[in-house]
């Protein structure tokens, strides 16, 4: 495969391919062109011809070998539809890239447990992977069973002796809860999953060590989706009047709550403040434009890919624990609770 062919293919010109594969900037082409330009790079392992580009160069031709990585969507258990975790696996794949390590697989724990997807492994000879999203102990003892090489990345850590890059979620909930108890905040409800989630123990702890009501009526479990935040929020606006803020554990869902706020005839921030967490491209383009704690999600990707190939190549062998910083996004989804 060549530039041309994956330019015919993809229906733009040699110089678009070039820009997409070996520029990170967003803006080189629209997503939908830098989509089918990496599907049609990562289905036909097509890499850089080194030697050619060395001798353009004038120096000696040198011959690379071509490794393989794959991405596992633990968070996404039916497709990796998830904005912030296809973002993730961008990061990873166009830093990969630059390694000289091709993206081929990505799979859901739904498909890990399949005979097929580890005989698609073995056929492509995969150096190593990325977890995308915390997994359960089941799946981290199934992958440790098939990598020897593997490193995850999220907003929650894991109890596993792997390469681990990280924004901390449960500070992130803090920073977000903090920013509406200093607009004056009391009655704040959560949307968002519980189980093991260190954004509801978060919440559950600056709730308590602020001293603000809380009861059951304050938590809707819902998945991290739009429709689990929609019938989260529905949940919280029926059930406890004197909410006058709400956190969504992640941007999609704030998005879902949004539009129930809205359905119920009530305005934004003016009757109910949305907070969340993510940041992703979406958020500044809604309508409140919605404050969330941004997460350096092409970061926290870049490194991941990093530290699993230095580990492959035998830069490092002890578990590696990195924290990525986070900070505030305030927009127009908050405001001071209604009197």
């Amino acid at each position: 495969m060549t530039l041309k062919e994956i330019a015919q293919e993809a229906g733009v010109s040699i110089s678009t391919v070039s820009r997409v594969i070996n520029n990170t900037n967003a803006q080189v082409a629209r997503p939908e062109v830098r989509d089918r330009i990496w599907e049609i790079v990562r289905r036909t392992g097509y890499t850089p011809n080194s030697a050619a580009q060395n001798l353009k160069r004038g120096q000696p031709g040198l011959k690379t070998n071509t490794h393989s990585l794959a991405c596992l969507f633990a968070r996404t258990p039916n497709a990796p539809d998830d904005p912030f975790f296809s973002s993730l696996a961008k990061s990873v794949e166009v830093e990969a890239y630059k390694q000289n390590y091709i993206l081929k697989l990505s799979f859901t724990p739904l498909d890990i447990t399949r005979p097929e997807t580890f005989r698609l492994i073995m056929e492509h000879d995969v150096n190593g992977i990325v977890i995308l999203g915390r997994c359960d102990k089941a799946t981290l003892k199934l992958l440790k069973q098939h990598f020897h090489y593997v490193a995850y990345t999220g907003l929650n850590g894991i109890d596993a002796n792997f390469d681990q890059i990280l924004c901390d979620g449960y500070g992130a909930t803090f920073c977000a809860l903090e920013h509406l108890i200093q607009l004056g905040h009391k009655h704040i409800g959560y949307v968002g999953e519980t189980i093991s989630e260190n954004r509801y123990q978060a919440y559950r702890s600056c709730i308590e060590k602020q001293q603000l009501p809380f009861d059951s009526s304050y938590v809707a479990a819902a998945p991290f989706s739009t429709n689990g935040g929609y019938k989260g929020a529905q949940k919280l606006l029926e059930q406890q009047p004197k909410l006058t803020a709400i956190f969504c554990g992640n941007d999609i869902t704030a998005i879902g709550a949004l539009r129930a706020i809205k359905d119920k005839k009530l305005k934004i921030p003016k009757d109910i403040s949305v907070i969340s967490i993510d940041d992703i491209d979406m958020a500044q383009y809604l309508s409140p434009m919605l404050t969330t704690v941004h997460i350096p999600v092409e970061e926290m990707g870049k490194m991941a890919a990093k530290t699993l190939i230095d580990r492959i190549n035998g830069g490092h062998t002890l578990p590696m624990k990195l924290q990525l910083p986070y900070h505030l996004a305030k927009r127009e989804s908050c405001g001071k609770p209604r009197a």
